[in-house]
């Protein structure tokens, strides 16, 4: 995973921008940096903040916590796009021993700077709990095929180092925030914290370190999987690679009986029917040429970002028919436990 902060399209923002805070300005900045990577988040997903101090309309100096509004994509934020809020207040609720999701949008809402801003991210508490003035949080891939593997914390600590915190998965909220808050306490030298099935918070004192201790650390794991997974392979099934040649005139049939069976009424009478796109990188290839192809198929997302766009599970068939009828009943089978079990 590459940097691509450049002190001068940084400064660049902060000209463009030259009505909000400086800070403000550089957090959009590396925002957009973040989001425009798929491989950390996707549209909507992740969440980052700044920490200021603002005036308010009687000129008083307010500490202000600007979060990402939650569902806004990153990769296009504007200033808009975060909401403003009562830092010294939001503090105050560490010392609850519980918080009701409802009660806790409460507060959050009450406490907007200003009323129409989005509604804040979830995580808005562990952003304020933590004492650094720009935190990053994202749900990147290579930190997750770690995080989600059954001796996840051990990986995850082996390929991360001794300045990652490592956090069981905790539901996002009041808990969340007071445990990894607990994590930071106990060693303040710490650069990022990962929450188990979660994702990955990066923070630092300016925008910069912030962001790159992000891509560092995605990058750590990147290479440590790349090393243990070297020289291993998934042992593809014969009777598969055997039928390889012929893939091409399979794909295009499945791809007509997946359209079919996909097709769906709308309120004008007529079907909406879906583009095919095949996909057909080496990778990819070996995957679905493996004897745990199917459990891989069944094994579910990496994160809530994928599902929003593709669901929990895919379709798996084993094989095309040859016969165009079989294959018409197998793909609308699948199909429909699909949408029986989404």
């Amino acid at each position: 995973m590459i940097n691509i902060f450049k002190e001068t399209a940084a400064k660049e923002l902060v000209e463009h921008y030259s009505n909000i805070p400086e800070e403000l300005a550089l957090r959009i900045y590396t925002s957009r940096l973040i989001g425009k990577n798929p491989g950390l988040v996707l549209h909507g997903g992740g969440n980052t903040s700044v920490k200021l101090s603002q005036k308010n309309i009687l000129k008083e100096n307010h500490q202000i916590l600007y979060i990402k509004g939650s569902g806004v994509d990153l990769a296009s934020i504007e200033p808009k796009g975060f909401s403003g809020l009562d830092l010294v207040f939001l503090r105050k609720l560490r010392n609850l021993n519980s918080l009701s999701d409802e009660e806790m949008e409460n507060q959050l809402e009450i406490r907007k700077v200003v009323s129409r801003s989005p509604n804040p991210s979830v995580e808005a508490l562990l952003h304020a709990f933590l004492p650094h003035k720009y935190i990053d949080h994202t749900h990147a891939d290579c930190v997750l095929i770690l995080t989600n593997q059954k001796d996840g914390i051990s990986l995850t600590k082996k390929a991360l180092g001794s300045k990652v915190a490592v956090v069981p998965y905790t539901m996002s909220g009041l808990p969340l925030a007071k445990e990894v808050l607990a994590q930071y306490e106990k060693d303040r030298g710490i650069e990022a914290i990962v929450i188990i099935n979660h994702g990955i918070f990066t923070f630092g004192e300016d925008a910069r370190t912030s962001y790159e201790r992000m891509i560092e650390y995605v990058n750590k794991a990147e290479l440590f999987i790349k090393k243990e997974l070297q020289g291993k392979t998934l042992i593809p099934r014969i009777s598969d690679i055997a039928s390889f040649q012929i893939a091409e005139d399979a794909i295009a049939r499945a791809a007509q009986t997946i359209r079919g069976a996909c097709a769906h009424p709308i309120p004008d009478g007529s079907r909406r029917r879906l583009y095919a796109e095949t996909r057909n990188e080496t990778d990819l290839i070996k995957i679905s040429l493996s004897s745990e192809a199917k459990a891989i198929c069944a094994s579910g997302v990496l994160t809530p970002d994928h599902a929003i766009r593709t669901k929990n599970q895919m379709v798996y068939i084993d094989s095309v028919s040859d016969k165009d009828k079989d294959l018409k009943n197998i793909v609308e089978q699948r199909v429909k436990s699909f949408k029986q079990s989404y």
